[in-house]
């Protein structure tokens, strides 16, 4: 005998449900939910902020004592910190780069400007220190792009540099870690899309950028909208070999909004998307310097291998086309290492000897410390140290402060310093 199961009518009526209205029910939902989770995180505006600082945090970024920075504070120079139990003196971010221009000031005065320097680190135009635009890449997900791209900014203007972050993936990963949700929080044109697109509803990159709450860093925030780009570069390819497009070609748009806001920044980070489309090649063709992230694994090697012979390919027909390729430094950074563990101390060796110094020496190690901060769409530079072992934090942070100081290095070097 042969029994025939059927399934209830509510499972008929659920699988008879269009695709795309499933799929839109899920989005909504989860939207809803990471909406609640931001006003639940960041009361009580929903908007993030971040921590202060300790005197002897705000000393270590300034390069100064906290004694001296003491000093500064019973003679009244400087913005004055807040005073919390015990007289335990705290500085905001912006406290911080106030102090930085006080005592550039006084260095300037004194006829000192590499100490001038030192202290406030913006490109001196006039030494012909140009804008540094850093394009973190790969077309393997999974890479830790997001991930570095946003501690090298942060990073970067904690030590006092003017920095934009512009976020180039439309998943928007970037602009979710500084307190974005780009379907409630951006409209139309809100991305570089909007200073790059080929018709009239273009706008002047400056109107797109958007304040964070890190003083000296700036956003242009992603989402789905920068896909746009894609399907219209081969229109407009198309119409201008009809002789019906004008304006710069599609490699050379981004490096035409950057110029249009060049001398509000020191850095410009570009976190791209993991895959080699139009958009990652505009911006590698903006760029003044390339990193690309290599987890450890042979897989993610050889995918690294396929996307370098790609690279190269299609760089060479933007080349022969007349867009400028001289990258002050191209590295290779090594992310979510882990140093117990054999292969992947063995594969790292084995990229030392093909590239040598082309690979960072310090690699972005594998932590928990990373991870927890994540959980609440925060970086290990938000949190502080009290929210983890001491053990924990201090081994991701200076990890993390190894590589961005390399990465600063070799910005400072590309200026001649």
């Amino acid at each position: 005998m042969t029994v025939t199961q059927t399934r209830p009518e509510t499972d008929l009526s659920h699988a008879r449900q269009p695709a795309d209205e499933a799929i839109a029910a899920d989005a909504r939902a989860l939207s809803e939910q990471l909406k609640a989770m931001r006003e639940r995180l960041f009361p009580p505006t929903a908007m993030k902020t971040l921590r202060s600082f300790t005197s002897g945090e705000a000393a270590k970024l300034i390069g100064v004592s906290d004694g001296y920075l003491r000093q500064l504070s019973l003679a009244g120079e400087g913005p004055q910190p807040d005073t919390g139990t015990g007289g335990r003196r705290s500085y905001s971010l912006s406290d911080i780069n106030a102090l930085r221009r006080h005592l550039a000031e006084q260095a300037l005065a004194k006829g000192n400007a590499a100490k001038a320097r030192s202290y406030l680190k913006w490109r001196d135009r006039e030494r012909g220190e140009h804008l540094q635009v850093i394009s973190v890449t790969n077309f393997k997900g999974g890479s830790g792009k997001t991930t570095s791209s946003v501690h090298i900014a942060q990073y970067l203007a904690m030590t006092g540099h003017r920095v934009l972050a512009v976020d180039l993936d439309p998943q928007a990963s970037l602009s979710a870690l500084f307190g974005y949700q780009p379907e409630l929080d951006l409209t139309g044109n809100d991305t570089l899309y909007g200073a790059i697109r080929y018709d009239a509803e273009a706008r002047p990159l400056k109107d797109i950028i958007r304040p964070t709450y890190f003083d000296g860093l700036d956003l242009v925030p992603g989402n789905l909208e920068l896909q746009e780009f894609e399907h219209t570069t081969p229109q407009a390819l198309s119409a201008r070999h009809n002789g019906s497009e004008a304006g710069p070609l599609f490699f050379a748009r981004v490096q035409a909004a950057l110029a249009s806001v060049a001398d509000d920044y020191d850095v410009v980070v570009i976190d791209c998307p993991p895959q080699l489309g139009y958009l990652t090649l505009s911006a590698l063709c903006a760029s003044t310097s390339v990193l690309v992230t290599v987890h450890p694994q042979m897989l993610d090697v050889a995918s690294m291998n396929q996307f370098l012979y790609m690279t190269s390919d299609l760089l060479s027909v933007v080349r022969e086309a007349g867009g400028e390729l001289n990258f002050d430094f191209l590295r290779y950074l090594v992310t979510r290492f882990e140093p117990n563990d054999g292969p992947q101390a063995q594969i790292v060796g084995f990229m030392r000897s093909l590239f040598g110094d082309r690979v960072l020496t310090s690699a972005m190690v594998k932590s928990t410390a990373v991870s927890d901060a994540g959980l609440t769409k925060q970086t290990l530079y938000e949190v502080g140290r009290e929210n983890f072992t001491r053990a924990t934090y201090d081994r991701a942070i200076e990890s993390l402060n190894a590589v961005n100081g390399e990465i600063e290095a070799l910005i400072h070097a590309a200026w001649g310093r």
